[in-house]
């Protein structure tokens, strides 16, 4: 499913300019935790820190590492058939929704409040529009979790501008980063 479009033209703003690869890559390796890595990572992309989610791999079960009201909301099982982020992670492949909510998914994560100051400016429904997610890979191509950045909003207009095969490219490199991080291993 490599850059799957599921692309709808809205009025999208401009995507800032991006920092050249080595920059991305030494900014995010320098990163000591799963929050300050998804930190950087939403900067990166335009998105609110809670667009953002990182998962481990472990006995079978993709479990959140960020954000950290998810860590206890409970584990994706690989084998899941609804799951993207279980997808994601037995297809070993990236994947881009711009039109997400029309995606076959499961949503049960999407109703944990995640209370953070900006998120509490919002108020009404503000599901998952856009979703990119893409595998973290050691070396020998064994999955060690996977990593999601998504656009919120009350519907897919409101949601930003749709994500671009530049930021999957990005999203790879991002995941490339994490399978070498100590959090992740």
């Amino acid at each position: 499913m490599q850059g799957k479009g599921n692309s709808e033209q809205s009025g999208a703003a401009a995507v800032p300019a991006r920092a050249p690869n080595e920059s991305v890559e030494h900014v995010l390796s320098h990163t000591e935790s799963p929050q300050q890595f998804c930190a950087a990572l939403a900067k990166l992309f335009g998105v609110r820190a809670t667009e953002v989610a990182l998962m481990r791999l472990d006995k079978g079960l993709l479990s959140f590492l960020y954000p950290e009201q998810l860590k206890t909301a409970g584990s994706i099982p690989v084998s899941s058939s609804s799951a993207v982020a279980a997808h994601t992670a037995s297809t070993k492949k990236t994947e881009l929704f711009n039109a997400f909510v029309k995606v076959k998914h499961a949503s049960i994560f999407e109703t944990v409040k995640l209370n953070t100051p900006e998120d509490a400016e919002r108020s009404g429904p503000n599901a998952i529009q856009k979703l990119m997610s893409a595998p973290i890979l050691d070396s020998n191509r064994k999955v060690l979790g996977v990593v999601q950045v998504c656009r919120k909003g009350f519907d897919v207009g409101t949601a930003g501008p749709d994500f671009t095969q530049d930021d999957l490219q990005q999203l790879e490199l991002a995941a490339k980063v994490l399978s070498g991080l100590r959090f992740v291993k």
